[in-house]
């Protein structure tokens, strides 16, 4: 719950922000600019851009199988190095600043080292550093602490996003700025359509979709967040000039939307593998016995499609899996060919993922039928499909990645959006 009605502001910076120096100095004077509108501002900082990954090299060089405890006390200190930096670059443009940690707030997370997750975050210190002092709190993302153990955690990549909307719901933010290398949310990636637009405000739900369905301007886990505690969120530029920005894009409730598309956006995402079982057996506990050991083994099952032969005695089992886990799984299931009893087990990580999301799915009938048929015309072969109420995803080869992304975008009109 908010602990204070002050006007506050929350802003996040990525590692590209504050690659170097003089890029550090440019956030301070991004952030200048919102302390002198009249905000109390909380800066939440990832590390340096690169830093992060060389300091989990180090780690894998030291041992293999390391100590997950010490590799986040290890790569938790790259966040602790720029919100030094960036409290010293504040000081030397006279803004009172002063840097904190994760333990210092304190964040309060679970056990899982390397991918906690946040319990709670008390913000009375925060709000008491402003009353008093007037400095901004520039803040160590990606880390925590977990209570019991009193051992330094971290949230995973991308953790420095969800460090910041909690931190803005903790101190009744009045909104949450996220800065990174792009001015926005597009309608899909500029690379791919010259065209896409950069969308004023999109609804927290189409961003959680957006964003696990592989678009990579906001972390999952933040979004839901943003979401749950109603936590208004702009996606905004670093390298704008500070002194005249653009606004970014709104991540918002639906109900803040006036004019509402029926797709928001094409998303894709190509860290996908297929695997296919078969002639499985057609019996009870089949489905079971194949998925239950992927789930146990912290494998993430996506799409599934199930077609049952001529005879109806066996089916042919088809599902996908990250590219990551995507040999782990095979390993998995080639051990457990007894216990579920399928003829051959085929693979592919050439497929590629492409997703449209919008609200307005909802309302309007035959939108992914449309899809279907526009990529049917492109000779595009569909794979495998899921739906939910706001999305619907296909599973294609990824040499066709771009034209059906550009096909699809073309289809909806985002093109003249």
């Amino acid at each position: 719950m908010p602990i204070s009605s002050q006007k506050s502001l929350v802003m996040k910076f990525g590692g590209t922000s504050v690659a170097n120096l003089d890029r550090i100095r440019n956030v301070a004077l991004h952030v200048k600019r919102e302390v002198e509108a009249g905000y109390h501002v909380a800066v939440v900082v990832s590390a340096m851009s690169g830093k992060t990954n060389e300091l989990v090299a180090w780690c894998k060089d030291a041992s293999a199988l390391h100590d997950m405890r010490e590799y986040d006390a290890v790569v938790a200190s790259g966040e602790q190095v720029t919100s030094g930096l960036l409290a010293i670059a504040l000081q030397n443009i006279g803004i009172a600043a002063r840097s904190w940690q994760g333990w210092q707030i304190p964040i309060l997370t679970d056990d899982a080292h390397g991918s906690a997750r946040i319990l709670g975050i008390d913000g009375s210190g925060l709000s008491d550093s402003f009353k008093t002092k007037g400095e901004v709190a520039v803040i160590a993302g990606f880390q925590g602490i977990h209570k019991e153990s009193g051992r330094l955690t971290t949230l995973g990549r991308g953790g420095s996003d969800t460090s910041a909307v909690a931190i803005a719901a903790a101190i009744g933010a009045e909104r949450c700025d996220i800065y990174t290398d792009v001015d926005g949310v597009y309608t899909t990636d500029p690379r791919i359509v010259p065209k896409a637009k950069r969308l004023e405000k999109v609804a927290f739900e189409e961003m959680l979709e957006m964003a696990s369905m592989g678009a990579k301007v906001l972390q999952v886990r933040s979004v839901e967040l943003a979401m749950t505690h109603r936590v208004p969120t702009y996606v905004r530029s670093s390298f704008d000039d500070p002194a005249d920005p653009k606004p970014g894009t709104l991540i918002c409730g639906e109900e803040d939307i006036v004019e509402q598309q029926i797709i928001t956006g094409i998303a894709y995402s190509k860290d996908e593998a297929q695997i296919t079982l078969r002639r499985v057996a057609d019996k009870p506990g089949i489905a079971a016995a194949i998925f239950v050991p992927l789930a146990d083994a912290n494998i993430n099952v996506d799409m599934i499609i199930q077609v049952v032969s001529d005879d109806t005695t066996t089916t042919d089992i088809t599902f996908t899996v990250p590219t990551a886990d995507f040999e782990r799984a095979k390993t998995i299931l080639e051990g457990l060919r007894g216990t579920i009893g399928y003829a051959t087990l085929q693979g592919a990580n050439d497929v590629v993922k492409v997703s449209a999301i919008g609200v307005g799915m909802r309302s309007h009938a035959g939108v992914a039928a449309r899809a279907f048929k526009a990529l049917a015309d492109k000779g595009i072969n569909i794979r495998a499909i899921t739906t939910s109420e706001i999305k619907f995803s296909v599973l294609i080869d990824s040499a066709y990645t771009e034209l059906a992304v550009r096909t699809l975008h073309s289809l909806y009109g985002l093109d003249q959006a």
